[in-house]
This record gives structure tokens, C-alpha cells and sequence, in this order.
């Protein structure tokens, strides 16, 4: 099976690192390319930089021949309804995937845990999209620049954790969605943190990707 993640940042290290995180949690059998926006923003921070960052998904569609399954590694699914509209097989974003692997695993409320301040109505938004409204709790923002927390993953892990505790306490969180893409490498530390489940949205979209991929052909 041929899995294409598309990063809708432009920062190709981005890529590389959730290709990699993909590449860790598919089976033998599932290979993972991935390709980067061809404009747009480094991090997207903002509504306005996810409305560009939808066309350059689009923008990819010819180089998605040959595969079997596409997850749109941004939170906020830029350009996924309309990707999806245009291909025949399977396409995934982190937010959708996430709210399906999260009510699975709690059969109560869950939180989002992310930098991106600007984009809180739009994740609302998806989770009702796709039916997990009530599900979702709050979404918890973290104080400072996000593009300088990625930067520094100390204090990237330490936000998170703070957003997360914030979450379960305030909120009755059950479980805690790490809200982003090139979050989604903190994961590990944030799980030894916090109370609750962590769910990892590159985790969570290749395995939502590689099942309907499956059924698909089944």
C-alpha cells in the first residue's frame, strides 16, 4: 500500500519528520511518501494562512498518482473536502482522524491541545463536521509565539503539558488531542506528563488512512 502525507507548511523538515512518524506506526506491508507545499506559510498560525494553504494541497493533485490513501497533516484539514472531491481513494485529515481515534478510546469528552490561537472556531467547526460536537471539551491554546515554541522543543513540551493539565482540570478532559502536525513528535513526553490519554494526529490519521484504504479494496 502507497500512503502519500501531504504537509501543508512549506518547511521540508516538517515533512521529513512525520513521514517518519507515519513510517513508525504502519504496518510492513504500507509505504509513506511525502510531499510538501509548494507555497504558502512555514507554520500555519492563521485562518488566512490555512485558506492558502488549502490551495496548495490542491495544487499537488497530479503528484498523488499511484496512491492508495492521502492524509493531510494539518491540523485544521486544509483543503481535504475539496482533495477528496477530486480523487477516488481515501483522504484524511489530522483533525478528523484524531476525533475518531479519541472517542474510541474514552467514551467521554476530549480536548485539543495546540498552538495555533487563531484557528479554535475552525477545529469546533470539524468536530461537528464530523459528528463529534459534543464530544469535544475545549480546545486549549498555548501562551507565546507558536513559531518560536516549535522552535524550541522544551518549551514546546512544557505548553502542551500546561495546556493539556489545563484541560483535564478545567474541563473534565478525558483525553488530550496534540493539535498539530509538527506537534505530533511530542507525543511521547507529553503521555509521561499528563493524566489522561495523549493522541498523536499522525498516529491517529494513518491508521484511520490505512483501514479505509483496506476497506476501500475489500
Amino acid at each position: 500500500m502507497h500512503l502519500v502525507l501531504i504537509n501543508p507548511n512549506t518547511t521540508q523538515a516538517f515533512t521529513e519528520e512525520m513521514v517518519a512518524l507515519a513510517s513508525a506506526d504502519v504496518p510492513t506491508d504500507v509505504a509513506v511518501a511525502g510531499l510538501t507545499a509548494p507555497f504558502g506559510a512555514p507554520l500555519l498560525t492563521s485562518a488566512a494562512q490555512y485558506e492558502e494553504a488549502g490551495e496548495a494541497v490542491l495544487a499537488l493533485t497530479e503528484e498523488l498518482k499511484g496512491a492508495d490513501a492521502v492524509v493531510v497533516a494539518a491540523f485544521g484539514d486544509p483543503g481535504r473536502d475539496r482533495l477528496a472531491e477530486r480523487l477516488s481513494i481515501p483522504v484524511i485529515g489530522l483533525a478528523e482522524a484524531s476525533f475518531e481515534i479519541a472517542t474510541g478510546c474514552v467514551s467521554g469528552r476530549f480536548s485539543v491541545a495546540t498552538t495555533m490561537g487563531d484557528l479554535g472556531s475552525r477545529i469546533e467547526a470539524l468536530a461537528c463536521q464530523h459528528g463529534h460536537g459534543t464530544r469535544l471539551a475545549s480546545v486549549h491554546v498555548t501562551h507565546g509565539d507558536p513559531t518560536a515554541l516549535v522552535a524550541d522543543r522544551p518549551a514546546l513540551i512544557d505548553a502542551l503539558a500546561d495546556a493539556g493539565t489545563a484541560a483535564v482540570r478545567e474541563d473534565g478532559a478525558e483525553a488530550i488531542i496534540v493539535g498539530g502536525g509538527p506537534l505530533a513528535s511530542t507525543v511521547p513526553a507529553l503521555a509521561q506528563r499528563l493524566s489522561v490519554p495523549v493522541i498523536s494526529p499522525i498516529a491517529a490519521a494513518v491508521s484511520v488512512a490505512v483501514q479505509r484504504a483496506r476497506t476501500s479494496v475489500g
